[in-house]
């Protein structure tokens, strides 16, 4: 009875040991280690970049004029009158008795051959009337001047005038002049000319 006594008392010790240790409770219990990572939460302040602002030069080439030149400048007599850019040719955009034409008088080559209608002075120039295509010209004189002591105003390449329904635009090829309502016409150079 004896070793039993001992044996009772070695595990009572054992287990009151055991309780010391491990505790009987979560409350007893020491809580568990925790390691918190201490976090600094200091905000930068938020960098807001500067705008970058960058300077975009555009140059542009100066237009190269195609507007419609103001007709008032050429305007004579109730017509439309001009000088080509070389001096050659005589032009204008008159309204006749018998019909409204736009033409141009000057030198030019190839020529078809005179008319038997025509006892005047021929191929002189070229004109276009509202009856169809350009034709060359049978007149006695100068038709497209309006009479003044100089020649008239210069017409610059690239430019064009418009009235009674007909264009004409000064070319580096030439002049050319339209009845807007048909699209027939002329080109009229020194060196060359096309009907249409």
């Amino acid at each position: 009875m004896g070793s039993r006594r001992v044996l009772s008392a070695l595990i009572g010790a054992a287990a009151a040991a055991a309780l010391v240790t491990c505790g009987t409770s979560e409350a007893d219990q020491a809580p568990p280690a925790t390691t918190v990572a201490a976090t600094s939460t200091t905000t930068a302040p938020a960098t807001t970049a500067a705008p970058t602002t960058t300077a975009v030069t555009t140059t542009s080439a100066p237009p190269t004029t195609t507007a419609p030149t103001p007709t008032v400048e050429y305007h004579r007599n109730e017509a439309v009158y001009f000088t080509s850019p070389s001096g050659g040719f005589q032009c204008g955009i008159i309204e006749l008795p018998t019909r409204t034409e736009a033409g141009c008088q000057g030198p030019t080559t190839p020529i078809p051959p005179r008319p038997e209608s025509c006892v005047v002075d021929w191929g002189s120039g070229i004109r276009v009337t509202g009856a169809g295509r350009g034709e060359f010209l049978c007149a006695g004189g100068l038709v497209y001047t309006s009479g003044g002591a100089t020649a008239d105003r210069v017409l610059p390449v690239g430019q064009t005038v418009s009235s009674f329904g007909f264009t004409c635009k000064s070319g580096a090829d030439g002049v050319t002049c339209t009845k807007d309502e048909t699209g027939h016409g002329f080109r009229i150079a020194s060196g060359s000319n096309d009907l249409f």
